[in-house]
């Protein structure tokens, strides 16, 4: 009798929840609508944003000021989003602002940076390859290891054996220890992937915050204790390897605060933005010779801001209204449910 009121009140609870999860979800599937916002970019041909947005009579092209534009012109005042248009119709300008053009030259200085709250957010297995950064190849190559650190070491792992490399474990060990990193690592950034043009290995901290470059140069470890600014107390560092290789990485701070890594100095240049969060936000930065535009966004903020590329100063600003919210949208803030997935992460779990 037990059992079976046991199994009433266990399936009924399941009802309950199963209804508290569908009833929003299928509210939301049909009277959600997407936010969005115009392609925009800042210009150093006109110094402001030009705008690309669309309409039921097509695609509308203005700038900040709502100055209209053909669609030759807007890709002239966008030469180096455009460059490939450009070239086609024989357009392309061989200078801007006093500064010699070739496509190849914009190729390689064009960059695009794009990162969401998921991308931070989410659990990673802590096993990491290293890649060697200087193999005379073009083409990188996985290696047959992974490695690991520890609150004492650093372990290399084969994978086919999965047994500990103990002489290549203590030699790297030894490398970063020499250079004053005191285990465990706190932060360990890199892009695992032979999808790159080259390989600058991993930024690290350990557990006074200091900051290293570490990778792999011809078998032998490379390891660099790279100097912060006092104020500076690191939180997140997201490793870029541009084909410019200008910068090592974008960081930012417990304050919330944006910085660049140059590679050439291994200085920290701060970023003139208001704040970035990027548990909470997500930013694309589109950066060439002449600029970077950066836009943020989140829950309360959709901001672009237009950074000179040389100078690091901020050139412009604008923002984006958020959308007023529906009646529906609304009444769905104050309704209960559960959630089992979140748009701050890839995780699986739920959430009243």
């Amino acid at each position: 009798m037990n059992i079976i009121r046991f199994s009433k009140i266990l399936f009924y609870t399941t009802i309950v929840i199963l209804l508290f999860w569908l009833i929003p979800w299928s509210y939301n599937f049909f009277v959600a609508r997407p936010q969005k916002s115009p392609f925009t970019l800042y210009s150093s041909v006109i110094n402001d944003f030009a705008i690309l947005d669309k309409s039921d009579k097509g695609m509308i092209r203005t700038d900040a000021k709502g100055n209209r534009y053909t669609e030759a012109q807007f890709d002239s005042i966008l030469p180096m989003f455009y460059f490939r248009q450009l070239v086609s119709d024989g357009r392309f300008p061989d200078t801007l602002n006093n500064i010699a053009l070739t496509p190849k030259r914009i190729q390689t200085e064009n960059f695009i940076f794009r990162l969401n709250p998921q991308d931070v957010n989410t659990k990673k297995i802590p096993l990491y390859p290293l890649l060697e950064s200087m193999s005379g190849r073009v083409d990188l190559k996985m290696p047959d290891d992974m490695f690991r650190i520890t609150s004492k070491e650093i372990q290399f792992i084969d994978m086919a054996s999965n047994e500990i490399d103990n002489a290549k474990s203590a030699l790297y060990t030894e490398a970063l220890l020499k250079k004053g990193f005191r285990f465990p690592a706190n932060i360990i950034s890199g892009n695992p992937t032979t999808r790159k043009d080259y390989d600058e290995g991993y930024l690290l901290t350990d557990k006074e915050g200091q900051l290293f470059h570490f990778k792999q140069v011809k078998g032998r470890p490379f390891v660099r204790k790279i100097d912060m600014p006092k104020h500076i107390s690191i939180k997140h560092i997201f490793l870029t390897e541009f084909k410019n290789r200008k910068y090592h990485a974008f960081l930012t701070d417990s304050e919330n605060k944006l910085y660049a890594l140059l590679t050439k100095s291994y200085t920290f240049q701060s970023i003139p933005i208001v704040s970035f969060n990027p548990e909470k936000e997500r930013i694309s930065i589109f950066g060439n010779l002449f600029d970077w535009t950066i836009n943020i966004s989140g829950e309360f903020k959709n901001q672009y801001y237009a950074i000179d590329a040389k100078e690091f100063k901020l050139l412009k600003s604008m923002e984006y209204p958020l959308q007023e919210e529906t009646l529906a949208e609304k009444i769905d803030k104050w309704m209960p449910g559960i959630s089992f997935i979140s748009s701050l992460n890839k995780e699986v779990f739920p959430t009243f």
